[in-house]
């Protein structure tokens, strides 16, 4: 059977090019930008794919079109897809119906961390013998893949509550059919398609609607927005996390997170983590992870061996050099929330004496949109100084951030990479962060530096 891809390189995607080519599917597909590192990737596999959208590529006809959400009408092939009757599904539709639905799936869904915690859920079940499949949607540390099928009966995802396709607004995790779904936390994004945070508790409310009696649905201890998520219904064993005599909790051992004890509820000792992690929001990730593995039968003194081993995806905290005495680091941070969480955790582990040089582009659509835009200032506050690159296109006065001293708002991009330049001295810590490509500017920081 011939499966083609359009939009093939997003890493959802991509993961669901991986999955269907291991299990014997040919698969080609198109994107508009075919760029390393995910091209490379699908094409060692295999995978044939075709730079644009001209609908020469759908003849002779595929058997199925698989539809990447980044796909809308007036594409090319899109209407030469309708116009013919060619058949299609969306990426998680094919998902459920193809692979899912023989599988034990473990969900991983929030605002933030979806990516990192589904790593460790992978990761721990691999350690424990498991050999889970699983579609991460980022490139996990402790794998050379994304995605595969695997070979037993759980199957690790990220849940994502972003849509599934042009023809389908439904969240994409409402095709999983999880098992185990850990629900890490719940914030206002996603200001495109969602108009307010209830809109997203819907979603959310739906998913727990399909989680079986006898599955799980793990919570932390301190998120009023997941508790009314929970109050429209929960029909699942509920477990939560983080605080003593309600869930199994961490004690920091470090500041900066590195290194972390776990508890049983009760007070019980279960063991440390001492790993590459840093940040509470990480220490936090890896306690719904450590409940997830249980549930299935892993202990979790395995778990936090398991962790001890544990590597970030990239883009997580990724240490991408250093020049002259001065150290890059690159995030996928681009929420307030994310912004500030991966801040406080980079002071911590570098100490109050450096200086911290932060470099942000608002890429993701709600940040375009200048949604959440206000709490930009406070969520950049540990920063010493912050250097903010506003393209044109943005939806809002991105100035009436610039203060003249610390938050420079920059709307040249070499021009910014000049400054940061000039002010980057020995000893000095700059961390980029964006959802995107931002112009390559890690590598090109390291050449100036």
């Amino acid at each position: 059977m011939h499966v083609h891809i359009l939009g093939i390189c997003g890493t959802f995607m991509g993961g669901v090019a991986v999955i269907a080519k291991e299990l014997g599917y040919r698969v080609s597909g198109s994107d508009a930008n075919v760029y390393p590192p995910m091209s490379t990737m699908l094409r060692d596999k295999g995978i044939e794919i075709t730079e644009g959208y001209d609908p020469a590529q759908l003849s002779p006809a595929p058997d199925l079109i698989i539809v990447g959400n980044a796909m809308k009408r007036g594409n090319p092939c899109v209407e030469y897809m309708l116009n013919e009757g060619l058949p299609f599904v969306s990426g998680p539709e094919w998902l459920e119906h193809y692979v899912l639905n023989t599988r034990k799936v473990i969900g991983v869904a929030g605002t933030h961390g979806k990516t990192s915690t589904s790593a460790m859920c992978a990761w721990v079940l691999e350690c424990a013998g498991y050999k889970p499949g699983f579609l991460i949607g980022g490139v996990p540390g402790n794998f050379d893949t994304s995605a595969r099928v695997g070979d037993s009966p759980y199957f690790v995802i990220e849940s994502d509550e972003y849509d599934c396709a042009f023809f389908d607004k439904r969240s994409k995790f409402v095709h999983y059919r999880p098992f185990v779904q850990i629900l890490n936390n719940l914030e206002y994004d996603h200001a495109d398609i969602f108009e307010d945070i209830r809109a997203i508790q819907k979603q959310f409310h739906h998913l727990v609607r399909i989680i079986p009696g006898k599955g799980e649905v793990i919570v932390p201890c301190d998120s009023r927005t997941l508790d009314e998520v929970i109050d429209m219904g929960c029909w699942s064993n509920l477990v939560r996390t983080g605080a003593p005599g309600a869930g199994i909790y961490a004690e920091l051992k470090k500041d900066d997170g590195s290194v972390f004890a776990v508890y049983e509820k009760d007070g019980t000792w279960i063991g440390e983590v001492s790993w590459e992690g840093i940040g509470i929001h990480n220490v936090r990730n890896a306690l719904m992870a450590i409940e997830a593995a249980r549930f299935i039968g892993i202990s979790p003194e395995i778990s936090v061996a398991a962790l001890c081993e544990f590597k970030m995806p990239k883009r997580r905290m990724e240490f991408k050099g250093e020049k002259n005495g001065i150290s890059l680091y690159d995030d996928f941070a681009h929420h307030p929330t994310a912004i500030r969480t991966t801040l406080d955790g980079l002071r911590k582990k570098v100490g109050s004496e450096k200086k911290i040089i932060a470099v942000f582009e608002p890429r993701s659509n709600t940040m375009k949109l200048g949604v959440n835009h206000e709490q930009l200032q406070d969520a950049l506050a540990i920063a010493d100084t912050i250097y903010m690159y506003a393209p044109d296109g943005l939806k809002w006065n991105t100035d009436e951030l610039a203060d003249g001293h610390k938050f420079n708002v920059c709307h040249d991009f070499d021009a910014m990479l000049e400054d940061i330049k000039r002010e980057a001295k020995s000893g000095d810590v700059i961390l980029v962060m964006s959802n995107g490509g931002f112009n390559g500017i890690q590598g090109k920081l390291l050449e100036r530096l």
